[in-house]
């Protein structure tokens, strides 16, 4: 099995701190870059599984870094180079603390939730009768808190975020506008790879007193898709809906009695199950961008990404 990249320390040229994140560690360049490295690690539940999935950083960082240069009409975006298959560089802002995520069909922890009986997520009204895996009439957004490691991301409604001065009026009103585009966008990309966008998150911040979309977009970590063949077949037999996106982990692990609650243990990841999980992400990369993934060599990830990334910063 190829080498997984779960950990990274470096110290690059003009280095001021590091932040460890879940799955990205994003290095401080003179308080005005930001070097971010998508390592391999994975989580599901806000929890960091203990097993790495070889390649999944960078397929996660490639997948961005398309998508990023394919919206760059809608908004402006914080990427400026990618130096290593494995790292975007991009330009500091200070980020919103929430996470703008949209929804065009019930399922997921929203159909988890409107199944128990919820009717309101977020302060959007849901509509009665509806089934899982369903479209919604129009895309809607549920926006959650972001959250440090170890705790869990909290939904939190439009009102809120304004009641708590998170954003002001002006700005949340083209984070709404920005987020819908953006969906739109990525939907009509994934139409045309015979895929359904069926949910994802976005993150933003400013710089100069301008908002910029920050971290990735449209990745298997941030979005799930269903195949567009056969969802209405399957959607009208209520079967489940065949998908590229991470919710095959969290299936996995709640199959065996893991949602990241106390008291509650990871189940075994084997390598059947990491190889397994990494040409599933392979899958989703290549039906969302048309190309053949490319693997990277993995022998020596730290020493090629520290060469890149210096070579970069020094040059710049």
């Amino acid at each position: 099995m190829k080498k997984a990249l779960v950990k990274t320390d470096f110290h690059f040229p003009g280095q001021k701190s590091v932040y460890h994140g879940k799955v990205r560690d994003v290095y401080n360049i003179n308080d005005e870059v930001l070097v971010m490295v998508a390592t391999d690690r994975i989580s599901a539940f806000d929890v960091i599984l203990p097993e790495g999935i070889p390649y999944k950083g960078q397929m996660l960082s490639q997948i961005a870094a398309k998508f990023l240069d394919a919206t760059t009409d809608i908004c402006p975006n914080w990427k400026l180079a990618t130096p290593d298959p494995m790292v975007t560089v991009g330009v500091q802002c200070q980020g919103f603390p929430v996470e703008m995520i949209v929804r065009g069909y019930l399922c997921g922890s929203a159909w988890r939730a409107y199944k128990s009986g919820v009717r309101e997520i977020c302060g959007v009204k849901l509509p009665e009768g509806m089934k899982e895996n369903e479209k919604f009439p129009e895309p809607i957004i549920t926006p959650t808190t972001k959250a440090e490691i170890g705790e869990h991301d909290q939904d939190i409604s439009k009102e809120e975020i304004l009641a708590k001065g998170l954003a002001t009026p002006e700005e949340y009103a083209l984070l709404e506008q920005y987020t819908l585009a953006l969906f739109k966008r990525g939907t009509e990309i994934a139409a045309a790879r015979g895929l359904i966008l069926v949910d994802t998150k976005y993150e933003f911040g400013k710089h100069d007193g301008k908002i910029y979309l920050m971290d990735e977009i449209h990745t298997p970590d941030s979005s799930r898709y269903f195949y567009s063949e056969g969802y209405e077949e399957r959607f009208a037999k209520g079967e489940p809906q065949k998908q590229l996106s991470k919710e095959f982990v969290r299936e996995w692990l709640m199959e065996n009695n893991f949602q990241g609650k106390p008291g509650q243990v990871v189940p075994e990841m084997t390598p059947a199950i990491v190889e397994g999980i990494s040409n599933r992400y392979i899958e989703l990369y290549e039906h969302i961008t048309g190309e053949t993934f490319v693997k990277e060599e993995t022998d020596d990830l730290l020493n090629r990404i520290e060469k890149n990334v210096t070579a970069y910063l020094t040059n710049k």
